[in-house]
């Protein structure tokens, strides 16, 4: 099977890399950025100068950018090469309408289509230990798995087109809830004088443990907002949640709380810090001159 790789970003380079490392037929790569491919080409995949080449290159074609608006580029300038006999493995946190609407038109052309977002960020993908959720029908998933394990440990199939997608989503609204929760209760507790390290050491006897306050306390500690994972894809993830409810008829105010402090911050000009930095929006808006009441 030659495989095809669309989207050589922070997430892509690395899955990607994995692909190429341990696949042992041709691999092709396309990235608007040329160095992008080059750094792949050194690791022995096939640089293309577009994505249709690519999907007209490939049997399976993977693909993981940011927006919706990306996937429909690449959408629309990959639908003439496919047809029976080429998947499209679409892996990118978009809005399920729009991974839906790809999908009908791939499958309109004889091909199949699986939605398979990731979760977990870049030092998983470049260990090949992501988690991934597959939308596939049963013979599509089976013909993949060998590929995506070469990227992830943890490969979940959720059932037919569109669940994946509506997991991930599912997925990366509850995290950002849990951190928004972490940030509030954090600088409450600082407040009262109580530090970083010993609210994370008191959390992690209890039943408040979590992975994301684990994973970020010494960055917060140390408030190093080097970016895993930006607040603007967070708020990003928390409105398509937001979209995903609505059309559902379920409110959620959990969301819309976690939503309104990622746009704090994004206001505050962190947008392109990691999702971390989003406790310095709930400090700004108490101020800097609060002070804890006398317990």
């Amino acid at each position: 099977m030659k495989i095809g790789f669309i989207g050589l970003g922070v997430m892509g380079n690395a899955m990607s890399s994995n692909i190429v490392k341990k696949h042992s037929d041709e691999v092709y790569v396309f990235d608007v950025k040329k160095d992008k491919v080059c750094q792949l080409e050194e690791l022995g995949a096939l640089g293309c100068e577009s994505a249709r080449e690519t999907a007209q290159k490939a049997d399976c074609i993977f693909s993981i950018v940011p927006r919706a608006a990306q996937v429909e580029q690449i959408c629309e300038e990959i639908l003439p090469v496919l047809g029976r006999g080429k998947i499209w493995v679409e892996m990118s946190t978009i809005d399920p309408a729009d991974s839906m609407a790809v999908a009908k038109k791939v499958m309109e052309t004889g091909a199949q289509f699986a939605d398979c977002p990731v979760v977990k960020s870049k030092p998983a993908a470049i260990a090949g230990k992501l988690g991934i959720y597959v939308g596939a029908s049963k013979e599509t998933y089976q013909a993949i798995l060998p590929v995506l394990e070469y990227m992830g440990e943890h490969i979940l199939h959720m059932g037919d087109v569109g669940k994946g997608i509506v997991m991930k989503v599912c997925h990366n609204s509850l995290v950002h809830e849990i951190q928004n929760a972490v940030n509030e209760t954090m600088t409450l507790a600082g407040l009262y004088g109580i530090g970083v390290q010993a609210f994370a050491d008191a959390v992690s006897i209890g039943g408040g443990q979590n992975f994301y306050l684990e994973s970020k306390v010494e960055a917060i500690k140390r408030e190093d907002w080097a970016c895993a994972f930006p607040v603007e894809y967070a708020a990003k993830d928390l409105a398509i949640g937001g979209r995903l409810g609505d059309a559902a008829g379920l409110p959620m105010p959990g969301l819309q709380a976690a939503l309104d402090t990622m746009m704090h911050a994004i206001d505050m000009g962190l947008g392109k810090q990691d999702n971390s930095a989003s406790i310095l929006a709930v400090r700004d808006r108490i101020g800097v001159a609060v002070k804890a009441p006398k317990l």
